[in-house]
């Protein structure tokens, strides 16, 4: 028994305003985005369960150099060098160490139980940090065996913990197929709930990799690489995997960023590439699943976008219904070159085009039909194009505001973590057409810098309730009927047995009988 950590244990635990704050609700906080550490000599077993002793030591060769190798390679570099190189500044020291009660928490399973009422919440979604990587990981054999071995340590370990705690399945997604495969063998073998995609992955360009071959130009592989956001212009038809994470009643979740995009590439600075990098990636991949009409084929499939806040996913919408109105398949006519009226336009050149005849020249009714379309070639470039290729919701089905709304609303819910003030824009139904209004849900993103202290998280968000910068109604939907909504969508047992099931509000438990 150490009676200074017992005592200290003791004082935080009085001291925590979360939980003093959970106290005054009526209803579970469910918090859906709680990162842990992984303890890597005990998922080495479970690696070398799946991939033998080999894949074990290619999992400690990437370990060794953080599993992120331009990091790797920037620490290695003069400042001139990584200019030359244009390698962008990688993120750096993300996890709490002064506060070492905090580190114990992400690292610790019943430490972080324990913590849970001091934090606030009632229940947690974890995403052991290794997960980020597993989903994206180039290299193919370590990202199968990775993943399937960390869904299987996670089972493991939170097992116990289940009435509280629950781990997503981290399910790669270079193919539709291997994403079925995990998905299939996380909820049918080991009762998994809810899961973790990458946002893209990132694949080569053909047509310049066979002018330059990894092999021989290992510099330029990174340059030559495009983004696949699995909904529009994918090599592979993801269908197959939208419908079986509905027919398995999982609502997945992604947590991608951008840092390194072509906008967020600074070799210095990691702010600059930090601020806005999720929110980024996120609109990446909610623009191709409505632009490619997954959200149509699949009304029932549910994304998370996790960590980038809800300001953004409201903005999308509205810029959706703008742009569809001025550029859906009806309106963009206006803007055809060949709707031009070449007479009326001829009349005002006779009129009005004097300072435009160099030399006297007087220019055709022809020439005059593009010369006023400008220097940019825009008359002639279209031409003889087939005109299914100048509506860009065509794949959306968009004849609408109405289906805009339907199409884009119900389907994605956006991670808010707890201090996050652009939430009052988010709830703000007034400044979005048909006053609708995105979904929403708690992403505390504790066992990050994000949260400088874990215990004062649930208080930090009721504090926008207090400023009046969201209501206490816009607080219940944001951490309890947001994630709620979001994990039930497609499985209505997912809180069956915890401790959610029974703090149910009455009204939520009639619905459920229902």
């Amino acid at each position: 028994m150490n009676t200074v950590t017992d005592a200290f244990i003791t004082r935080k635990r009085a001291s925590s305003r979360s939980a003093k704050v959970r106290d005054l609700l009526d209803y579970p906080v469910i918090d859906t985005d709680i990162h842990t550490n992984e303890f890597s000599p005990l998922l080495e077993d479970y690696i070398a369960q799946y991939g033998g002793a080999k894949l074990v030591d290619v999992f400690r060769e990437h370990e060794k150099i953080g599993l992120n190798y331009l990091a790797h390679q920037w620490y290695k570099l003069s400042p001139q060098e990584r200019l030359e190189h244009r390698i962008n500044r990688p993120t750096f020291w993300t996890l709490p160490a002064r506060n070492t009660y905090d580190l114990g928490t992400a690292a610790f399973p019943r430490l972080l139980y324990e913590r849970l009422g001091e934090l606030g919440s009632d229940y947690g979604v974890i995403y052991p940090n290794i997960t980020l990587f597993a989903a994206v990981s180039g290299h193919k054999e370590l990202r199968r065996v990775l993943a399937r071995a960390l869904n299987h340590y996670a089972t493991d370990l939170y097992r116990p913990y289940a009435d509280r705690l629950t781990p997503v399945a981290v399910i790669p997604l270079h193919t539709p197929q291997e994403g079925i495969e995990e998905l299939e063998f996380a909820v049918k073998e080991l009762g998994l709930k809810t899961a973790i995609i990458p946002g893209a992955v990132r694949r080569p360009i053909k047509a310049l990799q066979e002018k330059f071959p990894r092999e021989l130009y290992p510099e330029l592989a990174r340059h030559i690489e495009y983004l696949d956001f699995f909904g529009l212009d994918s090599e592979y038809d993801y269908d197959p995997f939208w419908a079986k994470t509905i027919e398995l009643g999982v609502n997945p979740t992604t947590h991608s960023g951008s840092q390194g995009w072509d906008s967020r590439n600074s070799v210095t600075n990691y702010m600059f590439n930090h601020i806005g990098h999720f929110a980024d990636a996120s609109e990446a991949l909610a623009k191709a699943l409505f632009f490619g009409g997954v959200t149509r084929r699949f009304p029932k499939l549910r994304i998370g976008l996790i960590e980038g806040g809800a300001g953004w996913g409201a903005d999308v919408y509205t810029h959706l219904v703008d742009r569809w109105l001025k550029r859906g398949r009806d309106a963009v006519q206006k803007y055809n070159p060949a709707n031009a009226d070449k007479d009326f336009l001829y009349s005002l050149y006779e009129k009005y085009g004097e300072d435009l005849n160099k030399g006297g020249h007087k220019y055709s009714k022809e020439e005059i039909a593009y010369l006023a379309f400008g220097a940019r070639g825009q008359y002639y470039a279209t031409q003889g194009a087939a005109e299914t290729e100048f509506d860009d919701f065509a794949l959306a089905g968009i004849e609408s505001i109405e289906d805009i709304r339907d199409r884009y609303i119900p389907n994605f819910y956006f991670g808010t973590e707890a201090d996050d003030r652009t939430l009052g824009h988010a709830f703000n139904t007034q400044a979005t057409p048909l006053n609708a209004q995105v979904n929403m849900f708690y992403s505390s993103d504790i066992g990050h810098w994000d949260v400088p202290e874990i215990n004062t998280i649930l208080a930090d968000t009721f504090r926008l309730v207090e400023e009046g910068i969201i209501s206490a109604e816009n607080f219940k939907q944001l951490v309890f009927t947001g994630p709620y909504n979001f994990y039930t969508a497609n499985n209505p047992g997912f809180f069956k047995g915890t401790a959610v099931e029974a703090l149910l509000p009455a009204e939520t438990r009639k619905s459920v009988a229902a």
